[in-house]
């Protein structure tokens, strides 16, 4: 796409990145961000590390541009200057892009290739910490990620949670649930081994069960590391309305900042499922060829990602069908 950029942006055509909420957090140790401010970190990372001149555009966190444009994880969309929609693909192919404009703008005079650009040399973020020290922890059933809701807190959330329930919990009422804290690599920290674990506890409405209600984080024989903590949950809720309040408290470093600090932080957690999480690959089972150690790299912000169409989008009269009348 790049190469496509330095050839037709002289002719008068925009381009644009549009940073959404990631299709699939952990690629890379990134996780989904919590606020803008976190959102446009992401995109200073990813123009840093991608070398892209595109100019990015940051969707809002109520995610409103996904939405418009079909929330699809890489999709590619070509207006003329009327701001009529010309061309909509499901997924973006630069190639055929460029077929597209050589019709509509003229070929150019040379072809700019990937080797003419003076792109970075693309590399695994460099961790706080070590990783691969604590094990993960993974359900027999399905899961899906469910909406938490931020409390304001006066730092940022170092640690992001992610909570996952499977079918049984969110169409019944009963069934189990996965709790993730993450951290953010954006804000360097590490966990504190040499303190007391993360520490978390639940408050549910009356007559609601919560198998355990509380629990600490393993203790690890490194001095500091950034795995996940991961906990399973058995919940029964049957006829019983009302979310749950989950606190949380641990001990974080910034080695490069020089401070190690105490945080608490606390959440709502809702039975509803949240359609802007993505699917985190690295929780459910491991694929060969991608990330540490395979064949294929993904890089968090900017960063590809597999999707599934909604069907409606490209069918005629849809958003996404080239041919429909404006």
């Amino acid at each position: 796409m790049e190469t496509v950029f330095r050839d037709y942006a002289p002719k008068g055509v925009r381009f644009f990145y549009v940073y959404k909420s990631l299709a699939h957090p952990e690629w890379d140790g990134y996780v989904q961000a919590f606020s803008l401010e976190e959102r446009l970190k992401h995109v200073q990372e990813a123009k840093k590390r991608l070398g892209t001149g595109i100019p990015w555009i940051a969707d809002s966190m109520d995610n409103r541009i996904k939405h418009a444009f079909g929330a699809r994880n890489n999709s590619e969309f070509l207006f003329d200057p009327e701001g009529k929609l010309v061309l909509a693909r499901q997924w973006s192919d630069p190639v055929a892009l460029r077929t597209v404009l050589e019709e509509r703008m003229g070929q150019v005079d040379r072809v700019t290739r990937i080797s003419d650009l003076d792109l970075p040399d693309q590399q695994i973020r460099k961790r706080a910490a070590p990783s691969g020290v604590v094990p993960r922890v993974r359900s027999a059933n399905g899961l899906r990620a469910t909406r938490v809701v931020l409390h304001p807190v006066a730092q940022p959330h170092y640690v992001k949670l992610r909570v996952e329930m499977d079918s049984g919990l969110l169409d019944t009422g009963k069934g189990q649930m996965r709790l993730g804290f993450h951290l953010d690599p954006i804000y360097g920290v590490h966990w504190n081994n040499l303190v007391d674990p993360l520490a978390w506890e639940i408050k549910a409405p009356e007559g609601v069960l919560v198998m355990p209600g509380k629990g600490q984080g393993p203790k690890v024989e490194v001095p500091s590391d950034v795995d996940p903590r991961e906990f399973l949950v058995e919940i029964d809720r049957s006829g019983i309305q009302g979310n749950l309040e989950l606190v949380v408290r641990y001990f974080g470093c910034n080695d490069q900042e020089g401070w190690c600090r105490e945080v608490t932080q606390r959440y709502g957690i809702e039975f509803s499922i949240d359609r802007d999480a993505g699917r985190s690959m690295n929780s459910q089972r491991p694929r060969r060829g991608f990330g540490p150690g395979g064949g294929r790299r993904r890089f968090g912000p900017g960063g590809r990602g597999r999707f599934r169409a909604r069907r409606d989008f490209f069918q005629p009269g849809g958003p996404g069908n080239p041919a429909r009348e404006n």
